[in-house]
């Protein structure tokens, strides 16, 4: 390893992770944020954004299953789907999945992710961005979603951590917005940090969300490049039931669906929205 190039994530001021660099595949700084494409020998192409790792093509998978089939199986009628963020694709292929769905927008405020991620993680997307369904707008998500007249059964916010350009997706603005363009039974999830080590994050949404939404809570996976334990989501509806369905509709949504996944499945899916003590404890108080 001594005669490769090491990248070192910041996002923790006192300790971290590392990848090898087998080869930089892009590395510039956009209008926005520093973005880098590389390859490492374990996990695939790497992309990280302002130092912190955004996706890896080896565990990519279990993030966007979790956070585009929880909410739409959930759901159970979801045609309308807004992703908010989500620039390298995969969100859009795990959606796109769906054949009752019936038209996706995506709000991304750089275009520049969208181009390099077309370009260097094509695995991601793999042709999504093609499928007639898809909408993209160029813009900033709290300005998209409080401007908007669409209205939408799913709102997922495939964010980046509170720094940088995704700050202001955890803002008391954007959960407005975001709970003003649902559809009646809606359902609002994002990406809410690994709870051990964020756990203000979680607590700052929780207190946030719960102004708007009448069920506020998180739901959890276990994905490995976002070190430091669970990795929580937050969930966010008016109604109560939906994220207490039963395992055997969860079942017969999954199997007429037809998706193979890698990760999701109804038991797991049953299973995540358990969360342990000290978070709960946390957000009590």
């Amino acid at each position: 390893m001594s005669d490769k190039k090491i990248w070192f994530e910041t996002l923790h001021s006192s300790f971290g992770q590392f990848f090898s660099i087998d080869k930089t595949l892009y590395h510039n700084k956009t209008d926005h944020q520093d973005l880098i494409i590389f390859d490492n020998n374990t996990m695939g192409r790497v992309m990280a954004l302002d130092g912190v790792v955004q996706t890896t093509e080896r565990d990519e998978f279990i993030y966007h299953e979790m956070m585009a089939h929880v909410p739409i199986f959930a759901h159970g009628k979801a045609k309308r789907i807004l992703i908010i963020g989500g620039g390298d694709g995969a969100m859009l292929r795990e959606i796109c999945r769906h054949k009752d769905v019936e038209h996706i927008t995506m709000v991304e405020i750089d275009a520049d992710v969208i181009t390099f991620c077309r370009q260097y993680l094509p695995n991601h997307n793999a042709g999504a961005f093609d499928d007639p369904r898809f909408n993209l707008v160029i813009e900033d998500g709290v300005n998209f979603v409080n401007q908007t007249e669409m209205k939408f059964d799913v709102i997922i916010s495939d964010c980046t951590d509170p720094i940088g350009p995704g700050e202001s997706l955890f803002t008391s603005d954007f959960y407005q917005g975001c709970a003003n363009c649902l559809n009646e039974n809606g359902i609002f999830v994002a990406q809410n940090g690994v709870c051990f080590l964020q756990q203000d994050e979680a607590i700052n949404s929780h207190q946030k969300l719960s102004t708007y939404f009448d069920d506020v809570s998180f739901y959890q996976a276990a994905i490995p490049t976002y070190y430091g334990g669970m990795m929580t989501f937050a969930w966010a509806s008016q109604n109560t039931q939906l994220r207490h369905q039963d395992l055997s509709v969860l079942k017969t949504r999954f199997a007429e669906a037809g998706i193979r996944c890698r990760y999701y499945n109804p038991a797991i899916h049953l299973g995540c929205f358990a969360l342990p003590q000290y978070l709960l404890d946390a957000l009590a108080q």
